[in-house]
């Protein structure tokens, strides 16, 4: 697997123009999620770069960041059999933020106000600083990012949009495993009995899914906070019903149209976000 910490070498060593160049930005800690990412990145395009970086300014919690899994190893070999149409790059520091770690600050508007906005200041702000810097420098066709983090694929759809730049946002499905928890890197973290207790989060947002129509805003959060207020060390962050365009919050919900529910829960210290979308008749 070809691994480049420079931006520069990089785009070198793919002989550019491309027909057309896919990037995958990542965090590391990879799983079937990402690779799923990199699977339709590959079959769109004619080169791929994974990109590799734990970014510090998206953090608003520095025993977050110390926390978050980091493998570097584990990840090359979990991509060796995509290494004949990808490359990874793995920035240093000093490539990403030439002038220095600290995010820009961005006008999203309401994109940013609610869910994580709200309970992690700045961290929006981070992402896009990250995503900008790593567009700017790849100058990819196209970038793929998980709807798990369906908040953060609007703020990024709104970055390209405030900067006009030419890069197609393809936001995939959400990955679960066989017991509907969300894949996410920090799935690692959780204990034992955390792990089990997890998929209670999926199977209470099905049961709210499928009350859709009988119940209003009201009574979804309370079923919501009922059944995840019981598990032990479970500690919920928000609960939220949207607008999908907007991300503003909702109390009333009205026919023929569409809603996503947004969750945030701590499992111990470990925080897990999910999201899914209903139609009400």
């Amino acid at each position: 697997m070809l691994v480049f910490s420079s931006a520069k070498e990089l785009l070198a060593a793919l002989h550019p123009p491309f027909t057309s160049l896919g990037l995958v930005p990542t965090m590391g800690a990879l799983h079937q999620g990402h690779l799923s990412l990199v699977e339709r990145a590959m079959k769109e395009n004619s080169h791929v770069v994974v990109s590799i970086y734990v970014n510090p300014t998206q953090f608003n919690r520095l025993e977050d960041l110390e926390r978050y899994p980091r493998n570097i190893e584990e990840d090359l070999k979990t991509l060796a059999p995509y290494s004949s149409k990808a490359v990874v790059y793995a920035p240093t520091d000093e490539d990403l933020y030439p002038a220095g770690i600290q995010a820009k600050s961005y006008a999203f508007g309401t994109l940013t106000q609610y869910l994580e906005g709200a309970y992690r200041p700045g961290h929006f702000d981070g992402v896009a600083t990250v995503i900008e810097s790593l567009f700017s420098k790849i100058s990819p066709t196209k970038a793929y990012f998980g709807e798990k983090d369906f908040q953060q694929v609007q703020v990024i759809k709104a970055l390209v949009t405030l900067l006009a730049l030419e890069v197609e946002i393809i936001s995939c499905p959400i990955l679960r495993a066989e017991d509907g928890l969300a894949l996410s890197s920090r799935n690692v973290l959780l204990t034992t009995v955390q792990r089990e207790a997890a998929p209670k989060l999926y199977q209470t947002l099905q049961t709210i899914i499928e009350k859709r129509n009988q119940w209003n805003v009201q009574e979804m959060t309370a079923h919501f906070f009922e059944q995840i207020e019981a598990v032990a060390n479970f500690t919920i962050d928000y609960f939220a019903v949207a607008d999908p365009k907007t991300l503003e919050p909702v109390d009333q919900l009205f026919p023929s149209k569409s809603y996503r529910i947004f969750v945030a829960v701590y499992a111990g210290a470990t925080r897990l976000i999910d999201t899914v979308e209903f139609h009400r008749k």
